[in-house]
């Protein structure tokens, strides 16, 4: 068989290995924090589809050198047939390092409230990196990064959601009950709730006091790995004890689910808790 026209020329793989892959529709820059001066790597996606006239929903990712594809993608997929998958399109931004790894030793700064007093070497017996910093993580995220991504593109300002994985979760957990306006929908998958238990009970006993006086309508997904069960940390019977507790609270307000997926562990479970919390996150409106 001939091969003459250019459609019918096959590919070498040497060719084909010389090309770059990118997920279409995004970009990425570095920003510097103004309060610590600190350099993070933003990516965001924004879906094919024009914008409802509410704009866009959000999702902002965190550790996104990790899974910021694997968001996207699940979106990109879901959100073309909302009718169907009950998912309707979103920008989705993450928020990552100047790394070319899944993970950089500066989310410990970033993610956790306080430094841990349990918690102060690695596996190999390592010091642990600087943390504490998640006020000032915060800060970044809401007078710096969201002004900025409300500049370029419509975003629906009620429909807000933030997704955190272990200390992501944790993170997402502290900005709950601190500062509960700045997101409508928290997804903290297998939250460190360990690292710094105490400090989180007493933001919660705070933040179950502000709801007493302040209904608020927010949505919170807890999910963790079923093989998870077993860990020392005991993340996932915390996670589902903080869940039967919030739900009590289900008349102020708090729409709190808790899903514990079976046959995965703690870094297996991010692929189907992130198909999960679109279809809780991006629901179409009624």
């Amino acid at each position: 068989m001939s091969f003459d026209h250019p459609e019918q020329r096959v590919v070498s793989l040497k060719e084909t290995a010389s090309g770059k892959t990118e997920i279409p529709r995004s970009k990425r820059w570095m920003m510097q924090s103004r309060a610590e001066n600190r350099s993070y790597q933003i990516m965001v996606a924004a879906p094919a589809e024009a914008p409802p006239p509410s704009g866009y929903p959000v999702i902002y990712l965190l550790d996104a050198n990790s899974v910021f594809g694997t968001m996207v993608e699940a979106v990109r997929l879901q959100g073309g047939r909302p009718e169907k998958t009950g998912v309707v399109p979103a920008v989705v931004v993450g928020i990552g390092y100047q790394t070319d790894g899944p993970f950089s030793p500066d989310r410990y700064y970033d993610l956790t409230p306080m430094p841990a007093t349990e918690y102060l070497h690695a596996p190999d017996g390592t010091a642990l990196p600087a943390q504490g910093g998640a006020a000032a993580f915060l800060q970044f995220i809401e007078e710096e990064l969201k002004p900025r991504i409300e500049r370029e593109f419509k975003i629906d300002s009620s429909r807000q959601t933030i997704f955190g994985h272990s200390l992501g979760g944790l993170f997402v957990l502290h900005v709950l009950f601190t500062k509960p306006h700045a997101f409508q929908c928290y997804v903290a998958g297998s939250p460190s709730i360990h690292w710094n238990r105490q400090h989180l009970l007493l933001a919660e006993q705070q933040f179950v006091s502000r709801l007493e006086q302040e209904p608020l309508r927010i949505k919170v997904l807890l999910g963790v790995g079923e093989l998870e069960k077993g860990h020392v940390s005991r993340n996932s019977d915390h996670a589902r004890e903080l869940s039967e507790r919030l739900s009590a609270h289900s008349a102020r307000g708090l729409e709190v689910v808790f899903k514990e997926f079976e046959d995965e562990n703690h870094v297996s479970v991010l692929p189907v808790l992130i198909s999960r919390a679109l279809r809780f996150a991006l629901r179409p409106e009624k």
